[in-house]
């Protein structure tokens, strides 16, 4: 196993990893939308999607993978109102459709509206 480490995507802020390379595939922990060069978050479910998305497209990168690779993703939603929205953003993300799972979840570390995980082919 390989640890993946960037400063292009926010650090853990917790006692784990950013993400994991392991038998060919990559496990990133969830991508919540902070900025990592500034640290903040932006407004509003659309901006904070594409921050989100940016950052496992970052992890990605890192582990010598691409968001084109990826098999399966988790996505958490703080209010499933924001679904049509967050789905717009991620579709112009996530182009080859991977399997994914949405799910609403009563709250997300630091306040934030949505939260991105992914498998990818490493």
């Amino acid at each position: 196993m390989k640890v993946i480490e960037t400063n292009n995507a926010p650090g853990a802020i917790g006692p784990y990893s950013q993400g994991y390379i392991a038998n060919g595939f990559v496990f990133t922990s969830g991508q919540i939308p902070v900025n990592p060069a500034t640290g903040e978050v932006p407004e509003g479910i659309e901006a904070q999607t594409h921050q989100s998305c940016k950052n496992v497209a970052a992890l990605l990168e890192a582990a010598g993978s691409s968001i084109d690779k990826v098999i399966k993703s988790t996505c958490f939603l703080a209010d499933m109102g924001d679904f049509a929205v967050f789905n717009e953003v991620y579709a112009q993300y996530f182009t080859g459709k991977p399997a994914r799972s949405c799910v609403a979840a009563k709250a997300l570390p630091k306040g934030v509206l949505c939260e991105i995980e992914v498998i990818a082919e490493a």
